[in-house]
């Protein structure tokens, strides 16, 4: 009964606000799309020139301005990188929403190409801290190396640290990779890496846009203690049919779109055919890397059928086979699956919501065959359903209420070094109510201010935490000097099965974490100063701190079936977090610099995780050459990373046939002594990467070569020493690549 009296003060509340604003005032509503393709262009710059206010759009490419004066015409300024900016005349009925379709022109003379997304003619509105937007521009920009990649292109922002060349896996602020929420068109996936974790599972061709919070992330999103990374996926093209098709070393790929009726669709693929490259990753080891990854996405927009209603279906496949020809040798099976269906719905009122109903499947298969290694497999099952509000007041402040429910099952079967077999399912609900209110109608303060209600946690405990609170805010103290901060706590009730001393993660099975363990929580803390002395340079400068508490690690010293299968251990981290853009073009210059510390506690013991880089240094630099050709260089350069130095070694006996005598076998084998976990440091890491880029035009075809070389001066990076026999293996050599793409 009281939820039904708030619910009825609240509709009460809005609706006398609204009635009392507009009539003086009206709301402005638009839609800005790409002319040639009829793509949304998430995070557009709009503008009103005479009040001097603005917005950015959403994901979806609409962008929401209340309390515009009626009865007045109004110049509207509309822009986005690589676009001609658009100027339109408005006028805004009383007391309703006008809306426009407003298409925005690519500029001949392509624009800086890694000049953020969101502008700064927005910034003031913005809450958002420790956050980077990308689109698919700004990634085909960076040293490819084989490919373009999307995790491998993050790995240059400061507070995101790798700890080799062999794998696109991250680690941000001191996180572990588990701590990472990776979301395609909102459906989790569980595994997004292919071959050993060489590069992600999304083609880059696929993406509209990426945004990737480093922290701060709002009360709506939960489940991860680091970060936050959603792709949104292209509509297709809903003016005509186009189909390209692309090479490189490792694979080939294609992609289609196109209209449908009331919508449009795109259709793509990518599948491997040479290990050749890979070779390279791993010090000239064969490896057997076979590996696939097909998308397809339609929407339906029609006013006859709903008005101000659009329809999305979207589904995902990849899959990944490592089989090797010696039976002495192991083999690894793991393939994603994920379906979606949402509705997005504007109306008559400043109120956008969603619906949002997907499927999400994981498995992973060890075949030990005749090898040493223990058998092991791993089943997800995510089924969520999502339901979002967002209400814009007449003073420009939001309001967003949200309803998730996910239905989540894990199952996992290994046996350890002991031959200790533990075969570990789980399934559970999870229901989450969130609440956000964003304050925009101050001048110099803005807030983002919200609360998450766990109201069935996957584990359960009574430990857990019933609340999440989440706070951004945002002062401007000069213009063009802005402070930021957020606090707030995020909880995770899943864990992964793996070994931190692993050289590579193959892939890291996931399960709910167990029940006598607390739910996993992080308390983070964000200050951060933002300085555009002109429109052509941005320096930002953040420190963190954050504590996590009840993370779930495997028992590797379970000896018998009564010792539990996890034990609880912590993690601390903080850091300072530097970077400077400028971009004047044809030039685009940035670099990034990275103070970090990370520990964590585990029984008792302290240590520095593999990931703990004290130093980060990333300089990046474009050029846009003009007729098609562009060019960029990145150096990179990381203190050591920690590792558990060998001290010493003994003969360990070990008898495999007790009928030969000493004289013809030896069974005397070396044995390495380790030393205290991760006290030492690896030399430093350093590297230099070139990219050059040209387009042509023949016909109605559109070709692209792409041309990059991989440390170029050949750095003698380490990667590790084998413990066996000592010997130092060393990271990527200099690696020239190409690829090829064809576009109709």
């Amino acid at each position: 009964m009281c939820i039904r009296k708030s619910v009825l003060i609240l509709v009460l509340f809005l609706s006398i606000s609204t009635i009392i604003k507009s009539q003086e005032t009206g709301t402005l509503r638009g839609l800005v799309t790409d002319s040639t393709s009829g793509e949304p262009l998430a995070f557009s710059n709009v503008y009103i020139k005479e009040l001097n206010i603005g917005a950015s759009t959403d994901i979806h490419g609409y962008f929401l301005i209340t309390s515009v004066p009626v009865s007045r015409e109004l110049s509207l300024f509309v822009s986005y990188v690589g676009y001609r900016t658009k100027i339109i005349m408005i006028r805004i009925e009383k007391g309703k929403i006008t809306h426009y379709n407003i298409k925005l022109t690519p500029s001949t003379v392509q624009m800086q190409t890694v000049e953020k997304v969101g502008e700064r003619i927005t910034e003031r509105n913005e809450t958002n801290i420790s956050i980077e937007r990308f689109n698919l521009k700004q990634l085909e920009s960076m040293p490819r190396g084989i490919e373009t990649d999307i995790f491998r292109s993050i790995k240059s922002l400061p507070g995101v640290q790798s700890t080799g060349d062999v794998s696109a896996r991250y680690y941000v602020r001191g996180g572990s990779s588990n701590q990472n929420l990776v979301l395609i068109d909102g459906i989790t996936i569980y595994n997004p890496f292919h071959a050993l974790g060489l590069f992600s599972v999304v083609d880059p061709d696929v993406v509209n846009n990426v945004e990737f919070f480093k922290g701060g992330f709002n009360a709506e999103y939960g489940g991860r203690l680091s970060s936050l990374m959603m792709i949104n996926t292209k509509d297709g093209n809903k003016n005509r049919y186009s189909a390209k098709t692309s090479a490189s070393f490792i694979s080939g790929k294609f992609f289609a779109e196109g209209p449908i009726p009331g919508g449009s669709f795109y259709l793509a693929g990518r599948k491997s055919f040479s290990n050749q490259v890979i070779k390279k990753f791993l010090n000239d080891q064969t490896v057997p890397v076979d590996f696939y990854d097909y998308s397809f996405k339609a929407n339906f927009a029609n006013p006859d059928f709903i008005e101000g209603a659009k329809f999305t279906v979207n589904a995902f496949a990849s899959g990944d086979n490592l089989k090797n020809s010696d039976p002495r040798i192991e083999d690894f099976h793991w393939k994603s699956n994920a379906f979606g269906f949402k509705w997005f719905q504007v109306g008559d009122v400043p109120l956008f919501y969603e619906l949002g109903i997907s499927v999400s499947k994981f498995n992973g298969e060890l075949i030990p065959k005749y090898s040493t290694v223990r058998a092991s497999s791993n089943d997800v099952q995510d089924v969520s359903f999502n339901l979002d509000f967002t209400y814009t007041f007449e003073n420009l402040n939001e309001l967003g209420v949200g309803f998730h429910v996910k239905q989540l099952q894990t199952s996992l079967f290994y046996q350890n070094d002991k031959n200790i077999k533990t075969d570990l399912g789980n399934s559970a609900a999870n229901i989450v109510f969130y609440v956000t209110y964003k304050i925009a109608s101050l001048e110099y303060l803005k807030a983002d201010i919200g609360m998450r209600f766990n109201l069935v946690p996957l584990v359960k405990t009574s430990a857990n935490r019933l609340m999440e609170p989440r706070v951004n805010l945002n002062y401007k103290l000069l213009d063009g000097l802005n402070l930021k901060a957020s606090t707030g706590i995020i909880q995770q009730e899943l864990t992964t099965i793996s070994d931190e001393n692993e050289i590579i993660n193959i892939y890291e099975p996931w399960v709910i974490a167990p029940n006598y363990i607390p739910s996993a929580y992080s308390f983070y803390s964000i200050l951060g100063l933002q300085f555009n002395p002109n429109p052509v340079m941005e320096l930002d400068l953040e420190g963190y701190y954050k504590k996590a508490n009840n993370l779930s690690y495997l028992n590797d010293k379970k000896i018998n079936i009564l010792d539990s299968d996890f034990i609880k251990g912590d993690a601390e981290s903080y850091g300072l977090e530097s970077t400077l853009n400028y971009n004047l073009a044809p030039f685009n210059f940035s670099t990034s610099y990275t103070l970090a510390y990370a520990f964590k506690t585990i029984e008792g013991l302290n240590y520095y995780p593999k990931y703990d880089i004290r130093h980060s240094l990333n300089i990046i630099l474009e050029l846009n050459i003009g007729y098609g050709w562009q060019a960029s260089a990145i150096w990179t350069y990381n203190s050591g990373m920690p590792y558990t130095q060998i001290v010493g070694y003994y003969d360990k006996l070990s008898f495999t046939d007790l009928l030969t005598t000493w004289d013809k076998y030896d069974p005397r084998n070396p044995y390495a002594i380790l030393g205290v976990q991760n006290l030492g440091r690896l030399p430093v890491y350093h590297r230099l990467d070139l990219s050059l880029t040209k387009q042509f035009y023949i016909d109605q075809f559109k070709l692209e070569v792409g041309l990059s070389v991989l440390n170029v001066y050949d750095r003698k990076n380490i990667f590790y020493f084998k413990r066996d026999t000592g010997e130092r293996v060393n990271m990527l050599p200099f690696l020239p690549s190409a690829t090829v793409r064809v576009e109709l």
